[in-house]
């Protein structure tokens, strides 16, 4: 056992990046040893001294292992090391294995260094909140803020409890409950209203309940991520308002934004309170001093995008940088060490609009370089920061984005993961600062993530090739792991893992997971891409193959919860891509003019049957289950009308995931591939599509698009009205033995 009383003395410490908080505390990492290493907790002291940039130590002391380090950040990150690097142990999103150190730690030798080459790692997309933690407790928080510590993020957005603080400040400025509670959107759609795209809700008021229970668990994540050396990024006041305002403030400067995906008036056209009127430095004030009252005073860095797929009411220079100046001194008014942070994501989806000089004069209107950070959003395939010269100087950080509505189709670039920042870092007049993860949703193709984390710590690109085997090691921690192993992910990572094409590039959907139709489902690239840039049968088998033989050569590996998980996501994947082949027979059998209805069943028999076998593969493993989604947002019903309540959280979260608004304004966008979810809902809408494609053969009538869209969107409308469980086959755990299926399905659809 190591005594604290001989660590270091906690000295003052000065950083570049004056905004990140450097609490002088050690409790959060002991207390974090303690939750991950409970068993040689004791065995690891921490300390703190002087530098500028976060960086640690990693030595050997009488009794166990030292971490000396510049920041509390830097100190997890540095115990991170220890742990994966000679404890080949890790923490996944599927749980922490951290536990299982061995008994006897093995000693450092010569000493670990380890320095971060930008100021900022920064986690979290705005829309991350909505597609993977919208209905997640504590618990699950916990997990998540112990992944980004030991990673060494120290950025993250912190959205709960937003509509608390908003609903505060509107009723302070005369608004009413009835006003308010229009305004706001349902549980699982509350990140595009916090980004101005879309007001109130197609499945019930929001719950004052629901307002609660965010605002109480924010307290616990704001608490848990400043103890982690964390500084949160916090929400402020955008200018979105309700249209009740204008009544109100008849004078107020108040302009309506800009239709969202094809929505109804009624449910998008947000007010916008121009930043330039008084009001606006008003309400902002009231807004984050009532934050600051209720969480303490944590953070100087405030997220504030008002432009996110939803265009200036002027694209006048003078008007842009009007907007940002009085923005900017609005926040400064609430707190004279504020720093914005906006998305970059605008300047690449509305391209046409922000021009260069836009862009310009957008940023323009906010003083000095250091009082903003901007998230150049899509790094990885399309970077904005090379067209802007750095963002004209503003800071800024590299962002992976990936996974476009928590899309798991597995895919990414390993090279520009590890190489492009470390370019755009000293590039001529770079003002990047920072790296940073910004999925749209955070599950599957973990490895891209990981790797882009560790980057940030390695002034050099990383050594693929070490880097993937030592990933499969630490991921699949059993003695004698077999060389079938390191394989297949060897082949993922040079083919899958290795897509130039910018095409395809962030995510690659399933079409079965596609409402059905005769044209346009197959080949699609740009946003959302469906085209596979890879041959299946050399890249994506041969991996499935090889994690077969590997549980064959080790039984031991069947227990090990990573290596279920991917078994089952490579089959699926392959199951998915060979869904492709059969619908493409479908679409050509229906095109012959031979064709009859019985041959357009024939045809079809494969496609269903496939899809019969994914979700038997799907329901083997907790991770791919829709019922834990249902569970999850049902687990917060609680007070006077909990079946209403109920009803409300589980109608939300159906509706997300299939046709993401009342009538299928971005149908099928959040799709996911679970089990549960492709036997009740996919299969049902491709038996229709089937059955209407015989019909038409039958009559001699013409396909209609139209009309299959219709049936599509019924079908899905009836179905986000359900209740889980009362369904024939629908239950709540997993069935089945993963091996044994993955086994059999590889083989069958080989």
């Amino acid at each position: 056992m190591i005594s604290r009383t001989w660590l270091l003395a906690l000295w003052p410490l000065s950083f570049a990046a004056g905004a990140v908080s450097r609490t002088t505390s050690l409790d959060g990492i002991y207390a974090l040893a303690k939750r991950r290493v409970p068993a040689h907790a004791e065995s690891f002291s921490f300390s703190l001294s002087t530098g500028e940039a976060d960086s640690f130590v990693v030595s050997d002391v009488p009794g166990g292992i030292h971490v000396e380090c510049t920041t509390v950040s830097a100190c997890a990150r540095g115990f991170y090391t220890y742990l994966t690097q000679y404890g080949c142990t890790d923490i996944w999103w599927t749980g922490s294995r951290l536990g299982q150190l061995p008994p006897d730690l093995p000693k450092v030798g010569t000493p670990i260094k380890g320095q971060a080459i930008v100021p900022y790692r920064y986690h979290f997309n705005t829309v991350t909140f909505s597609y993977t933690t919208p209905f997640w407790n504590f618990d699950q928080w916990e997990l998540e803020l112990d992944w980004l510590a030991l990673r060494g993020v120290n950025l993250p957005l912190a959205w709960n409890g937003y509509e608390y603080i908003l609903i505060e400040t509107f009723r302070e400025v005369g608004l009413s409950d009835a006003d308010i509670f229009s305004f706001l959107s349902g549980p699982a759609f509350q990140s595009w209203n916090r980004f101005g795209n879309i007001q109130g809700s197609w499945g019930g008021d929001l719950p004052v309940t629901w307002v609660d229970d965010q605002f109480q668990l924010q307290k616990q994540i704001l608490q848990r991520m400043v103890e982690l050396g964390m500084t949160p990024v916090l929400p402020s006041f955008t200018g979105f308002v309700p249209r009740a305002l204008s009544s109100l403030y008849p004078n107020a400067s108040i302009v309506n934004g800009s239709q969202w995906e094809g929505f109804p008036t009624a449910l998008t056209n947000d007010s916008f309170l121009e930043p330039f009127d008084p009001l606006f430095t008003t309400i902002q004030t009231s807004f984050i001093s009532k934050q600051r009252e209720a969480y303490g005073n944590v953070s100087h860095i405030y997220a504030l995008d008002q432009y996110n797929e939803n265009d200036p009411f002027s694209g006048d220079p003078a008007y842009l940088a009007n907007v940002t100046a009085g923005t900017f001194a609005s926040l400064r008014a609430a707190d004279p060490d504020a720093v914005w942070l906006m998305q970059g994501w605008l300047f690449f989806s509305s391209a046409a609009f922000w021009t260069n000089e836009r862009i310009e004069a957008y940023l323009g209107g906010v003083p000095g370089n250091d009082s903003m950070i901007i998230l150049d959003l899509y790094s990885e395939a399309q970077p904005q920061w090379n067209r802007t010269s750095s963002y004209y100087g503003k800071q800024w950080v590299w962002c992976e984005l990936h996974g476009y509505g928590g899309n798991i189709g597995m895919e990414g670039d390993l090279d520009a993961l590890t190489q492009n920042p470390i370019a755009a870092l000293h590039a001529p007049g770079s003002s990047m600062k920072g790296v940073g993860l910004t999925m749209e949703g955070q599950e599957g193709n973990e490895l891209v993530y990981d790797i882009l984390l560790d980057q940030a710590w390695s002034s050099a690109p990383l050594n693929l090739s070490s880097y993937v085997d030592q990933w499969v090691a630490r991921r699949y921690n059993v003695r004698r792991l077999p060389k079938s192993a390191l394989d297949a992910w060897r082949t993922l990572a040079t083919t899958v893992y290795s897509n130039k094409d910018s095409g395809t590039q962030a995510a690659i959907k399933s079409i079965y997971e596609l409402a059905p139709a005769l044209t346009g489902m197959t080949n699609r690239t740009g946003h959302h891409p469906t085209a596979i840039p890879y041959d299946t049968n050399s890249t994506v088998l041969v991996a499935a193959k090889a994690l077969l033989e590997a549980r064959s050569e080790n039984p031991l590996l069947a227990t090990i919860p990573e290596f279920a998980y991917d078994v089952v996501d490579v089959t699926r994947q392959l199951l998915s891509n060979r869904f492709i082949d059969h619908y493409n027979v479908l679409v050509a059998t229906y095109n012959s003019n031979a064709t009859a209805p019985r041959n357009v069943a024939a045809a079809a028999g494969p496609l269903l049957a496939l899809l019969d076998d994914l979700d038997e593969l799907l329901a083997t493993n907790e991770h791919f289950l829709l019922s834990n989604w249902i569970a999850d947002a049902k687990r917060w019903t609680h007070g006077a009308d909990r079946a209403a309540y109920a009803r409300l959280l589980e109608y939300n979260a159906r509706n997300q995931i299939t046709l993401w608004g009342p009538d299928g304004e971005i149908n099928d966008y959040a799709s996911k591939a679970w089990a549960g979810l492709v036997r009740t809902y996919y299969k049902p809408r491709w038996e229709a599509f089937v059955e209407y494609l015989a019909q038409t053969k039958e009559a001699g009538a013409a396909y209609d698009a139209h009309v299959v869209s219709a049936k599509m969107i019924a079908i899905g409308q009836q179905w986000s009205n359900g209740t889980w469980g009362t369904g024939k086959g629908e239950g709540w755990g997993t069935r089945g033995d993963t091996s044994a299926v993955a086994a059999r399905l590889v083989e069958k659809w080989a």
